[in-house]
């Protein structure tokens, strides 16, 4: 048994497969403590898992802002000196980062102490944290065919992004029971990712009466903060009712995936291994700010092979458009359905779970007899 300490809060995107790993771990009879930051979204999706240890650690994110840069500066200390206590007292045998703000601090510290660490990049263009932390890490993990200067060939290893065991496709016609929707019209999910986006949201509501008019019901999850839980009834071009969803947070995601006939979407990585996984085809909008514009890089990714396609933000007037070729286009639903099938042969968990037990086994804290995890 070895004891594993899993640095994955911030975003949902570095929360869900730091779950997923956890859950891999405790499975084949190692101890988790999963290090999550002080953000809402972090609490919510932990609630979900009463069976895992969370620890919430200090911490902010970095930025060039000169006051939020030294309070970046200053809380990324705390978090160092609050991580070598908890690995000292956790006798630790590896440290997993997801990166994100929450990594840097456990990773240093487990260097400092002899720990071996491994990272674990899911964007088509790793992040800063990865960057930055790769030459203290005995592993990193990367997606495949992507490459990184300045890391060992012997450390490098090309995997997918973990996935929770219960993310799974389901039968459509009961996950559409199972959260109260119509079986017999199509529906369009509309996600913005664990922070949620406010242009997918504005579109939402903008085009809920058009779409409603076509036959389509709509879910939006709008992410916490920018928006209420809610519903409204509406008429299509026969009169018949037909109603819309909007919710703030969704920790049913198998459920809602399998349940949409389609997906617009922002394009962060945890998000598109869902959609592989639940096998569920998606327009993707990349947010056109993130970080070195990895989500760009994402989504086409995912349209060369074969999942759906991209429509830029700058696009969103043809967005309706798009959507209305799509959702009634049965060959082509059941075409990209098959591609996503394809891509999701590879189960990157099992790989991660055999190769971090032979690097723990290198750890220094290893065989000694000392006390499990503890928060």
């Amino acid at each position: 048994m070895s004891r594993f300490v899993i640095s994955c809060g911030g975003t949902g995107g570095h929360l869900s497969p730091g779950i997923a790993l956890a859950e891999g771990l405790s499975g084949r009879g190692h101890q988790t403590l999963l290090l999550i930051s002080q953000k809402k979204v972090d609490q919510r999706l932990s609630e979900k898992y009463p069976h895992l240890r969370f620890e919430r650690m200090p911490g902010t994110g970095f930025t060039w802002q000169p006051w939020g840069f030294v309070r970046c500066f200053v809380s990324q200390g705390h978090a160092f000196s609050f991580c070598l206590r908890l690995l000292r007292k956790a006798r630790t045998d590896g440290i997993v980062g997801f990166g994100g703000f929450t990594s840097a601090p456990i990773v240093l510290a487990g260097w400092v102490l002899g720990v071996p660490s491994a990272l674990h990049e899911s964007n088509r263009v790793p992040g800063l944290a990865i960057r930055a932390l790769g030459r203290f890490a005995r592993r990193v993990y990367l997606p495949p065919g992507i490459r990184m200067s300045g890391i060992r060939a012997a450390a490098r290893r090309h995997v997918g992004l973990p996935v929770r065991r219960e993310i799974v496709r389901l039968p459509p016609a009961a996950a559409r029971a199972a959260l109260g929707l119509d079986p017999s019209q199509r529906l369009l999910v509309i996600l913005g990712g664990s922070q949620g986006a406010s242009a997918l949201n504005d579109w939402a509501r903008h085009h809920l009466k058009s779409l409603a008019a076509e036959g389509i019901q709509v879910y939006c999850v709008t992410g916490l903060g920018k928006g209420q839980d809610g519903s409204a009834d509406l008429k299509t071009k026969t009169g018949a009712p037909i109603r819309a969803f909007f919710a703030t947070f969704s920790d049913r995601m198998a459920e809602l995936l399998s349940a949409a006939d389609l997906v617009v979407s922002r394009a962060g990585a945890g998000t598109l291994a869902e959609l592989v996984r639940c096998e569920t085809p998606a327009i993707l909008v990349p947010y056109p700010h993130a970080a070195d514009d990895h989500q760009r890089a994402n989504a086409a990714f995912f349209e060369r092979q074969g999942g759906g396609f991209v429509v830029a933000q700058t696009r969103l007037n043809d967005l309706q458009d798009e959507v209305l070729d799509v959702i009634f286009n049965d060959w082509l639903l059941r075409k990209f359905r098959g591609n996503l099938q394809r891509m999701d042969r590879a189960n990157a968990l099992d790989l991660m779970l055999g190769d971090l037990e032979m690097l723990a086994r290198g750890s220094v804290f290893m065989d000694r007899g000392v006390p499990a995890l503890s928060a």
